[in-house]
């Protein structure tokens, strides 16, 4: 059957080898071991901006106004890295979908590194001035042109290496670099808070930007080493790879693009209301210290690295859709009572708070990536889910700026939080729920067109 037959005009199931066997388990392994890698580097390079931006970087780029106001735009310069996210999507998923996965995966990683190293070397507003909030939003900008091809294939070349039975699981394998790069950033500012604000600011700020020079290196090597996938090769090998992916994403998968979409958005808006958002909250309204906030965010991290496996093998039981769907659904219950003990919370329980807190969320995010890499066909899949997950990652990466303001509006009511943790999860149980049933039709419809041909 050519690769080019649809079993409906929105799916085109994945190929096989196109040697007729399952991928190499060896590779399968070692790809998996890769996009891990790079994607906790990218994840370190994404994300220590977002604690940068809750600890530091409003005194540095925006010292002239009130501290709230200057975390406000501190927030708003991290939410302006995602707007770049669906050009990123656009450009990278072009060269992932025509070219190969692995290609596209390179530049990405190039971009990032480059990007969050030249942070660090950015003078500050005493130096030059507007200029240097100027040059800190086009870095941000920079960042965001990169994650906005990254997810989406570290995801892609992921699972189709895996074997079949086990894609939910090699889906969340690329996920758990997100905490993996969380407890680089926040070990890294914990070592920081042992000095003086003054020497901080001073210029040890800038340390955790400057090693993503090393750090691109370390994930470039691993990304050379692995091969291209059997899928795309098959694609290619019948002449089958779109000629636009993204035209033929919007023209054929739109509905597809928003269930995944909806389906993204508690995943990653979780992390940044629940950390970059709470570290803020804590230290600035709550009064705790500094050690405390990045503390909980470390433990929680920790955690997660056991976590996310085990949803990602509980996905492979029941269904990557319906894991999402409860997370959300988990995460819905828990949003005021959450908040509300956060509010009244010591340092010991407000640590406690976080850990537990954030493991319903956590399923979520274990199951995103096994969720859209059945919902979307294999030669547009690049694109289709580095789109879905940009779209997702405007809405949540505002989250923090958003709730920021809703404080402000509420006098800092202590179920603010809560109302948008809340939100983001009916919007995920709305689009896992209709993705499940989008991708059980798609496969109903794949295996008759199999048996018809």
């Amino acid at each position: 059957m050519s690769i080019t037959s649809t079993a409906s005009p929105e799916f085109t199931p994945a190929p096989p080898d196109p040697l007729g066997g399952q991928p190499s388990r060896r590779m399968a392994r070692k790809v998996a071991g890769a996009s891990f890698v790079g994607t906790a580097l990218e994840s370190y390079d994404f994300y220590v901006f977002g604690t940068a931006a809750a600890l530091v970087l409003n005194r540095i780029f925006f010292p002239d106004v009130d501290p709230l106001i200057g975390t406000l735009l501190s927030f708003l310069s991290l939410g302006i890295g995602f707007i770049a996210r669906p050009v990123g999507a656009v450009l990278f998923g072009h060269i992932g979908d025509r070219i190969g996965r692995k290609k596209s995966l390179i530049w990405t990683i190039i971009l990032m590194g480059t990007a969050t190293g030249a942070i660090g070397l950015l003078p500050d507003y005493n130096t030059i001035g507007l200029w240097a909030p100027a040059l800190l939003v086009t870095l941000r900008l920079l960042q965001g042109l990169a994650v906005g091809g990254e997810w989406g294939g570290a995801i892609l070349i992921a699972t189709e290496h895996a074997e079949p039975r086990k894609r939910a699981l090699y889906a969340a394998i690329p996920q758990i670099g997100s905490p993996v790069g969380t407890i680089m950033v926040t070990g890294t500012f914990l070592l920081l808070t042992n000095v003086s604000q003054e020497t901080m600011e001073a210029g040890l700020w800038r340390v955790p930007f400057l090693m993503a020079f090393p750090f691109m290196a370390i994930a470039l090597y691993l990304r050379f080493a692995i091969e291209e996938t059997p899928v795309f090769k098959d694609v290619a090998g019948h002449q089958a790879v779109a000629r636009v992916p993204v035209l033929e994403v919007l023209k054929t998968q739109r509905l597809a693009v928003l269930v995944a979409t909806a389906a993204s958005l508690l995943g990653i808006g979780s992390y940044f209301l629940m950390t970059t958002y709470t570290q803020a909250y804590g230290t600035e309204q709550l009064g705790l210290s500094a050690t405390t906030v990045l503390n909980a965010a470390l433990v929680g991290s920790v955690l997660q690295l056991a976590t996310i496996p085990a949803f990602g093998w509980l996905a492979t039981k029941i269904g990557s859709a319906r894991m999402v769907t409860a997370g959300a659904v988990a995460t819905l219950l828990i949003s005021f009572p959450l908040y509300w003990m956060i509010s009244t919370a010591d340092q010991t329980t407000y640590i406690l708070t976080i850990l537990i807190g954030g493991i319903a969320p956590t399923a979520a995010w274990a199951a995103l990536g096994g969720l859209m890499a059945d919902l979307f066909p294999a030669r547009t899949g690049f694109t289709a889910l580095s789109l879905a997950y940009s779209f997702a990652g405007i809405l949540a990466g505002f989250a923090p700026a958003l709730t920021s303001a809703f404080a402000q509006s509420t006098d800092s009511a202590w179920w603010h939080p809560g109302v948008v943790l809340a939100l983001m999860s009916v919007v995920t149980i709305i689009g896992a729920a209709a993705a499940g049933r989008m991708t059980r039709r798609n496969a109903e419809a794949a295996a008759g067109a199999q048996v018809g041909a």
